[in-house]
Parts: structure tokens; sequence; C-alpha cells
């Protein structure tokens, strides 16, 4: 089991800041769970522009607002407390946040920490030494009888 408490992530290696956005990286691969999982807040005021072509990732926004354009398509979405998003297509895309958004993340591969954005906006693809070890092997699921 592992517990982690946001606040204690502040200024350690998992506290990744740039101009734009923070995540804080709760879960990463050396936990040996198959994903990793950050809580990023995009700044008010700024636009962001992210193409993980190595990478899925599904995105929960829990506060604020602002919007996300696929920049393939063009699509624009609203973003508010409750929109996610997931990117199944490595979709390079923008997001602007009108007010502070603050979004629960999950990446596929897991990202280990060490990954930049590079010139294009994606993240390199970086393996850690036993990241698998945890990979489910059955559900452990407990059933009710029906009434």
């Amino acid at each position: 089991m592992l517990v982690t408490n946001l606040n204690d992530l502040n200024d350690t290696e998992r506290d990744i800041k740039s101009e734009t956005w923070r995540s804080r990286r709760m879960v990463l691969a050396r936990e040996g769970v198959g994903f990793s999982f950050h809580d990023t807040v995009i700044y008010a005021g700024t636009t962001s522009t992210f193409h993980y072509a190595n990478h899925i990732e599904a995105v929960y926004c829990v506060q604020g607002e602002g919007t996300l354009t696929n920049e393939v398509t063009g699509e624009v979405h609203e973003l508010k407390d409750g929109t996610m998003y997931l990117l199944d297509g490595n979709e390079r895309h923008t997001v602007r946040a009108t007010t502070e958004l603050r979004m629960a993340c999950v990446f596929n591969p897991p990202v280990t920490g060490r990954e930049t954005h590079d010139a294009n906006g994606v993240y390199q693809l970086v393996f850690e030494e036993g990241s698998d070890r945890k990979v489910p092997k059955k559900a452990n699921v407990e059933t009710e009888a029906m009434a």
C-alpha cells in the first residue's frame, strides 16, 4: 500500500514546474503498477500545447475552466469541473486555462519522472527497471448475492 499526501511532494523530484503548469507525480513507473498518476495545475490565463506520442493519457478536471483544442481536427471542447478527456490516439492538443485548472492525470505507460517535453511537446519513452513488477494477474473483486 502506498499513501501519499500531495503537499509532501512539494519541491521534491516529483514536483515538476514549467511557465504554464505544475505537475506533482504521486505514482511513477518505479511503483510498478502499470500507470503513473499526476496532480497537475494549469495556470490561469496560460496556453499549453502537448503531444504524447508515446503515451495514452486520461485527464479529469477537478477544478477550473478553460478549453481543450484537438490540434488534429480543430475541435474545441469546454473544460470545467467533471470533464474528462482521453488521449487514446496520441492527439496533439492545446489547453487554454481561463481560470486555474486542476487536473488528475493518468499515463500509460507510466512516466518515470525524468521525461521532459521536446520541441514538439512530446515525452520520450523512458523505462524503469522493475516497473512491471506489480502488473495484476487477475481481478480480486468481492461479489454480493443479489436479493
